[in-house]
């Protein structure tokens, strides 16, 4: 489990050594490409004009998720936070206990004429996280760090649920996916600190072990997707 500071500490050699070694456990399997969701399966809905739309996605430590999206075409703004719980236990103490229901997540503003809910969804499965992980991702362990997805709006949940069962389907994993649906579940945002956390501290041990290589894999996964300047919350609110 990572620290709970909101101060990225000052690491020497000798003690970088000892994170780095503490660290090193895997996010996730490799990242690979999942197939795209079947055209006959879709429910995304045509965009109006000038209409912006937003997911929730959960899939262990908020900041590496945060990382990816921030770099996709299309996104207006990522930004970390909790779901699956109620307001009160919103905040990175109590959801650290893994007994509030929430999920570390990341609400996701994007304009679907550029990119798709279901583009989204296939940047998830494929370099966000592991989606066979139960209720884990890599060094971090518990309920909130869950591979969930919380849709906004009848249609993202019909288009999720489909995209599961046909991965499942295709054994594209080897393993289940374990990646559950939570309709109708607020979002609440993080604590400032924890915002924008990949680019403000690229060097901190757990982000250059567990979250560079996911944003790299965005870069190599998805060209068409790319964008190389990340979005940022300060700039997005």
């Amino acid at each position: 489990m990572r620290s709970r500071s909101p101060l990225v500490p000052t690491v020497m050699a000798g003690l970088c050594a000892a994170l780095l070694a503490w660290q090193a456990v895997p996010a996730s399997t490799e990242a690979r490409l999942v197939p795209p969701l079947l055209l006959q399966q879709r429910a995304d809905a045509p965009a109006a004009a000038g209409e912006e739309e937003t997911a929730v996605f959960a899939g262990g430590c908020f900041w590496g998720v945060q990382a990816v999206f921030q770099h996709v075409k299309g996104v207006s703004a990522a930004i970390s936070g909790y779901a699956g719980g109620a307001a009160r236990s919103a905040d990175y103490h109590s959801v650290g206990t893994g007994s509030t229901g929430h999920a570390e997540s990341v609400q996701v503003r994007f304009d679907p004429r550029q990119v798709s809910y279901a583009q989204l969804l296939q940047v998830y499965f494929s370099v966000a996280h592991d989606p066979t992980q139960l209720n884990r991702q890599g060094p971090d362990s518990g309920p909130q760090y869950r591979s969930t997805v919380f849709p906004t709006s009848e249609a993202q949940a019909r288009t999720a649920r489909a995209y599961i069962d046909q991965l499942g389907a295709a054994r594209v994993f080897g393993a289940p996916v374990v990646t559950t649906v939570e309709p109708g579940k607020p979002f609440y945002p993080a604590e400032a600190y924890h915002q924008d956390y990949l680019v403000l501290h690229p060097d901190y041990p757990y982000i250059v072990i567990n979250d560079q290589p996911k944003v790299a894999a965005l870069k190599k996964l998805f060209p068409q997707l790319w964008r190389e300047q990340p979005v940022l919350v300060a700039k997005a609110r």
